[in-house]
């Protein structure tokens, strides 16, 4: 059986009324960090069940609710997901020592406010990050993402834009 995946980070304590339209028919969300306020979370869960972890943002709150990073293997596709990750070829020396431990074929994180879904040759997972969703940072465009787990694959991984930071909808 498939499992649709609504993926997501750095909301900041903003969660864009759009999300709802687009996630309406996942079967999990996952937050990849910086929740910012656990409201946020609520009207997550609203929607559909919840992964998450905290990020560098988030107080203690969400500290308690959340980890730090998450490793599962769900529809047969092993994950890892922390919030401050790094890049492809270049984990954050605490991420990559993780992953060693928790080998798993993908890598979730969001931190940068930098969209990307890449293959890591050097670590050999997907490397999935959403980009942010939030109104805070420096990047232009909110941006999600959306993808299938079914029988050991990722597969139709979308980008989803939600408009421009400034806008608050």
């Amino acid at each position: 059986m498939a499992t649709r995946i609504g993926l997501i980070s750095d909301t900041h304590g903003h969660l864009p009324a759009s999300v709802k339209k687009y996630f309406a028919n996942v079967d999990e969300i996952w937050h990849a960090g910086d929740i910012g306020n656990l409201k946020v979370m609520d009207e997550l869960a609203k929607i559909a069940p919840l992964k998450a972890v905290y990020g560098n943002i988030d107080g203690i709150e969400a500290r308690k609710e959340y980890p730090e990073y998450l490793h599962f293997t769900q529809e047969g596709v092993s994950v890892f997901m922390i919030h401050i990750g790094g890049k492809p070829g270049y984990l954050v020396p605490r991420a990559a020592a993780l992953v060693q431990k928790h080998p798993a074929s993908v890598f979730i994180c969001g931190h940068s406010h930098i969209l990307r879904a890449q293959f890591d040759k050097k670590y050999n997972h997907l490397y999935l990050n959403p980009g942010a969703a939030g109104v805070h940072g420096f990047h232009q465009v909110k941006t999600i993402m959306r993808f299938t787990l079914d029988q050991g694959e990722v597969k139709d991984l979308e980008v989803i834009e939600l408009g421009k930071r400034a806008k608050v909808n």
